[in-house]
C-alpha cells in the first residue's frame, strides 16, 4: 500500500512538469525534479514586489510556447524567491529578477535579452547542432539570419565538419559553428574571401569580419576563432566589458571624448587596423561622454588630454606609455605605431586605477546580504566607540547600546519584501 501511496505521488509531480508551452511554478518540493527532467530549463527567480520582475513575465509567457516547440525544447520556470528563500539561499540570489539557465543539470547566469522574441533566439544557440552544414548559398544567408547578433558566426568554407567540431564544442556558448559544403563565386565575394578552404569569423553587430586561410591545426585553428570571440575594436560597457573577464591578453584601451563624433570614428578605423596586426592583445575604446566614472578610473575626464592611450591589464593595474600618454589630431596612425612600439620595449609606467578593481565595478550593486553585514559591522563599532568614551556611566551606557543593538538585530528580522530593492 505504502509503495502504491509513492508511486502514486511520484506519477503527479511527473504529470505536472510537462513543456506545454506554459511557465512552470517550481517550489522547493519540484525544483530538483524539473532540474533533472528537462535537459534545457530557464528559471526566473523573482520577487512579486520587483517592477524588473513584473515587466519580465509577460516576455516568458510570451517566449514559452516557442521554446517549448522546438525540436530540442526549454523549458521555462519561475521560482518566488520570497516565499522559497531556501531555494533562493541555495544559488546565492541577492537581486531580483535572476536568470539561471540549466543545461543537463549544470547551471550558468543567463545574461541575455529579455524581451520574448530576442530571448528566443538567444535560447536557439544552445539546442542548435555544434555543427551547422549548409549545402547552398540560400542555406548559408538563412543560418546567418537565424543566428542573430549576439553570438560571433564562423563558418568554414570547403572545410570538413571535423576540422573545427571539437573547437566548436569547446566555444558551444559564445559562437555560431557551421561549414558550407556548396557555394557559389558570389558567396566568395559576399564573404570576402578567394580561396578555399577558408575559416570567415562574422561579428554581425558590429559588422565585421575576419578570415583565416589556415593551418588548421588545433593550436593556430584555436587561436583563431578565441581572438575572434571579440570584435577588433571592442567598445566598451557593462556588457562588453563583462566578455573581457576572461581574456588573458592585455587591453589596448583608448579613452575618447565623444564615441560618436567624427574624428573619434576616423581614429577607430586606425584601431582596427592596428588590431588586425597586434591579435596577442585586445583593442578597445570608451567614450568619456558615454560612461564618464570608467574612465575617470584611469584618470581621463573631459578636462584631460585626450585621446588617451594606455595598456590595462583588466584588473587593477595598467600601463602608459612614456612619451605617448596622448594623441594629437594630426596623423594618428603613426602615434598608435609609437604607441605599440614603446609597450613592447618597455618604455611604460605602471600605474593603479581609481577605485574597486575591474571585478567589483562588474558587481558594483552590492548584494543584499552585502548590506546586512556592513551595516552590522558599523553597528559594532558605534557600539564599541560608545563603550570607550563612557567613563564613570559605562556599564549603564553599555547595557543601553546593547539593548539597541538588540532592538536592531529585531528590526532586522522583521524586515520586510516590501521594502527590498531591485
Amino acid at each position: 500500500l505504502l509503495f502504491s501511496i509513492l508511486n502514486v505521488g511520484v506519477g503527479s509531480t511527473a504529470s505536472e512538469l510537462k513543456a506545454d508551452g506554459k511557465v512552470l511554478e517550481l517550489d522547493e518540493s519540484n525544483f530538483d525534479s524539473a532540474i533533472s527532467s528537462f535537459d534545457y530549463i530557464l528559471v526566473d527567480i523573482y520577487a512579486p514586489w520587483c517592477g524588473h520582475c513584473k515587466r519580465l513575465s509577460p516576455q516568458l509567457d510570451e517566449a514559452a510556447p516557442v521554446l517549448a516547440g522546438l525540436e530540442e525544447p526549454i523549458v521555462l520556470a519561475k521560482v518566488n524567491a520570497d516565499k522559497f528563500t531556501r531555494l533562493a539561499s541555495k544559488y546565492d540570489i541577492d537581486g531580483y529578477p535572476t536568470l539561471k539557465f540549466f543545461m543537463h543539470g549544470v547551471s550558468m547566469e543567463y545574461s541575455g535579452p529579455r524581451k520574448a522574441d530576442l530571448l528566443v533566439q538567444y535560447l536557439k544557440k544552445f539546442v542548435a547542432p555544434d555543427v551547422s552544414i549548409l549545402s547552398s548559398d540560400s542555406a548559408i544567408n538563412d543560418f546567418v539570419e537565424a543566428a542573430g547578433t549576439f553570438f560571433p558566426i564562423y563558418i568554414g568554407f570547403g572545410l570538413n565538419e571535423t576540422v573545427v567540431s571539437n573547437l566548436a564544442v569547446k566555444y558551444k556558448k559564445k559562437a555560431w559553428f557551421s561549414v558550407a559544403k556548396d557555394f557559389s563565386d558570389d558567396a566568395m565575394v559576399l564573404y570576402d574571401f578567394d580561396k578555399v578552404p577558408s575559416l570567415v569569423a562574422l561579428h554581425p553587430s558590429y559588422k565585421q569580419q575576419s578570415v583565416f586561410y589556415g593551418p588548421f591545426e588545433d593550436t593556430f585553428l584555436g587561436d583563431f576563432i578565441k581572438q575572434n570571440l571579440l570584435p577588433l575594436v571592442v567598445p566598451l560597457n557593462h556588457d562588453t566589458l563583462k566578455l573581457l573577464k576572461d581574456e588573458d591578453r592585455k587591453i589596448v584601451l583608448t579613452i575618447i571624448a565623444d564615441e560618436n563624433e567624427d574624428q573619434s570614428q576616423n581614429l577607430i578605423k586606425l584601431l582596427r587596423a592596428a588590431a588586425s596586426a597586434n591579435r596577442d592583445l585586445v583593442f578597445s575604446y570608451v567614450g568619456v561622454k558615454q560612461w564618464e566614472d570608467f574612465a575617470d578610473k584611469f584618470e581621463a575626464n573631459e578636462k584631460s588630454k585626450l585621446p588617451k592611450m594606455i595598456v590595462w591589464n583588466g584588473d587593477v593595474e595598467y600601463l602608459s606609455v612614456v612619451g605617448v600618454e596622448s594623441l594629437d589630431n594630426e596623423d594618428q596612425g603613426s602615434q598608435i605605431s609609437r604607441f605599440l612600439e614603446g609597450y613592447r620595449e618597455g618604455r611604460t609606467e605602471r600605474k593603479t586605477v581609481k577605485g574597486p578593481s575591474f571585478m567589483d565595478f562588474i558587481h558594483s550593486l552590492i548584494g543584499i546580504r552585502s548590506v546586512y553585514i556592513i551595516v552590522f559591522i558599523v553597528a559594532i563599532m558605534m557600539l564599541i566607540q560608545s563603550i570607550g568614551k563612557e567613563d564613570e556611566s559605562v556599564r549603564d551606557g553599555s547595557r543601553g547600546a546593547v539593548d539597541g543593538a538588540e532592538s536592531f538585530g529585531a528590526e532586522s528580522s522583521r524586515y520586510r519584501p516590501e521594502k527590498k530593492e531591485d
